[in-house]
């Protein structure tokens, strides 16, 4: 299994806005190009002026001792999505940070129409933000999406090297159940109990086949963190996203869906769920 572990986030691409979070976002990325050791490059989609440029080197100065090698900052006009997918693959992005954008309410989050089109269309790693803080925010738990997928394997992988670079100390691989794999009403106290045996068995065979994941992974990928699994019965994405939010997760890892289709348009995919109310940040692993 050592060909899947080649996953670093070596480059990482953040779109600036002069907006109220400038400071933040810019901040967030600085610390993920540190505990990553990467790359950073800085993208406005806009006019570039002296104003602009005085901000951000005014916010990105002592950040590195050799910031021309550190940080690149690229001005470029035209349609924002395109700009920054091409950008990204133009400079070999690994990771793509985003911000959502805050409810009436301030308790809940959402990513636009730009940066949703930018997530499902982008060729790398997508994290979304929906916090940004000036300060450090430590990145103690992470839930990761762990259902049955030819992805999941190095999902998992994936999410334990970037809970070692991020210091995290617990992970939970969670796997929904639906109903339909149930395959019982229950009408009466006998049906319940078939459906209680049913869910029961199929939390073991989940757990064991991500059990089986896990004991082929290096030592020195799981030291110092705990590792956990978890069944939930519900529907793919709002349960997932629900029980990130319950259990205080810092981070929701997800393997990335196949191309968005017309019918997703009907026919929404777990992902969906899932940026149209963010219950935390949320890496999306490309």
């Amino acid at each position: 299994m050592s060909e899947l572990f080649n996953h670093k986030f070596s480059t990482i691409l953040i779109g600036v806005a002069f907006s109220p979070n400038l400071k933040n976002n810019i901040f967030e990325a600085m610390r993920m190009v540190d505990f990553f050791d990467s790359k950073l490059i800085l993208v406005h989609v806009g006019e570039k002026t002296q104003d602009k440029e005085n901000q951000i080197k005014k916010l990105i100065a002592g950040f590195s001792d050799d910031d021309d090698e550190k940080v690149k900052l690229i001005w470029k006009q035209g349609d924002p999505v395109e700009v920054i997918i091409n950008t990204a693959k133009d400079n070999n992005a690994d990771l793509i940070m985003l911000g959502a954008i805050p409810r009436e309410d301030f308790l809940k989050f959402y990513i636009g129409s730009i940066a949703r089109k930018i997530t499902r269309n982008a060729h790398c790693s997508v994290l979304l933000l929906i916090q940004p803080s000036e300060d450090l925010r430590p990145c103690n738990h992470i839930v990761v999406n762990g259902l049955k997928d030819e992805k999941t394997k190095q999902t998992i992988l994936d999410s334990l090297e970037v809970a070692q670079n991020l210091g995290t100390q617990k992970i939970t691989i969670v796997d929904e159940i639906s109903q339909q794999e149930v395959h019982v009403v229950v009408e009466d106290d006998q049906s319940l109990l078939k459906d209680t045996l049913i869910k029961e068995q199929l939390t073991k065979t989940k757990e064991q086949r991500v059990y089986d994941i896990l004991k082929e992974v290096p030592e020195t990928l799981k030291k110092g963190i705990l590792v956990k699994t978890q069944s939930i019965f519900g529907k793919r994405g709002y349960s997932i996203g629900h029980y990130a939010k319950v259990v205080g997760a810092d981070l929701l890892i997800m393997s990335a869906p196949e191309k968005t289709t017309f019918w997703d348009r009907f026919f929404p995919h777990d992902l969906e769920h899932i940026l149209s109310e963010l219950p935390t940040d949320v890496l999306i692993m490309r």
